[in-house]
């Protein structure tokens, strides 16, 4: 499988000329089967959805779109999705069950966000082929894919973190936003790992992780419910992961910035893993 990541920032956009390299859209990361395939699973919905229609060449969208919440640089690139709004168009758009054992109207949960006074129109209103359903925790078959949801800690709403796998080989762990303090002190000082996590992350190729705050930061930031870089390090190491890549880089973080972080977890993880920095347009084949 091929995996783009189309946004990578937390919180904000971040545009302007220090964060060029990294990208400044917010997150988004688009999974196709193969390297010639169209991507047909997009994971989080933020800016960097925008992206998604310039990798299809004019042609429309004919896939899921799977959240992990509901928070706005996870969701503000839905109305602005051009190959989603174009004739011909199917995107069925999942969002966690907002209440778990009692299904939802997701179409009511997103419209709280995307309707008028806040927004032109209601997610029933764009134009395209669109539906919108909640996910369960547990397993699902999703355009080819296999995906494990799991809920997550995280604050401000229910989170899914997903574990997704291809028939031909190549898996996955998105763990973005995930926030281990809240469940009291771990050995790093900053929460233990979450079993959910660990279950996602066990012996996956890539661990894509939030890794919005560095462990000297806390707690001024605790409230915003996001992990720590060292953290995501040990997560990882603990979980087997082939591959570990920073990703819901902060705002304020310019290009030099995460360059620093990156070196940063480098040297936490002393070479017991491999680390990454998620940057718009990395392409990552998994598998065959």
């Amino acid at each position: 499988m091929r995996l783009t990541f189309c946004g990578v920032r937390g919180s904000t956009p971040a545009p302007g000329p220090a964060f060029v390299r990294y990208g400044g859209h917010t997150s988004c990361v688009a999974l196709a089967t193969d390297a010639t395939a169209p991507p047909s699973l997009v994971i989080d919905a933020g800016t960097g959805l925008t992206r998604v229609t310039s990798m299809l060449d004019g042609r429309p969208y004919d896939g899921t779109v799977l959240l992990g919440h509901l928070h706005w640089d996870h969701t503000h690139g839905i109305p602005f999705f051009k190959a989603g709004t174009c004739a011909g168009s199917r995107v069925d758009v999942r969002l966690p069950e907002q209440v778990a054992g009692d299904p939802g109207d997701a179409h009511a949960t997103l419209a709280r966000c995307f309707s008028p006074p806040h927004f032109p129109v209601e997610p029933r209103e764009l134009t395209g082929g669109w539906s919108f359903a909640e996910i369960t925790e547990g397993e699902h078959r999703l355009e080819g894919f296999e995906v494990l949801a799991r809920e997550i800690p995280h604050k401000g709403g229910r989170t899914f973190g997903y574990r997704v796998t291809h028939p031909r080989g190549g898996s996955i762990a998105y763990l973005s936003d995930h926030s281990p303090t809240s469940l009291g002190p771990g050995p790093d000082g900053l929460g233990e790992r979450h079993e959910a996590a660990l279950a996602l992350a066990r012996d996956v190729d890539l661990l894509i992780t939030d890794a919005q705050h560095l462990a000297a930061q806390f707690p001024e930031v605790a409230y915003l419910g996001h992990a720590s870089v060292e953290y995501d390090v040990e997560l990882a190491v603990e979980a087997g992961a082939r591959t570990l890549v920073l990703f819901h880089h902060a705002p304020e973080r310019d290009d030099e910035g995460v360059d620093a972080v990156l070196a940063h977890a480098r040297g936490v993880a002393a070479g017991r893993v491999e680390v990454l920095a998620a940057s718009e347009g990395l392409t990552v084949d998994l598998g065959e």
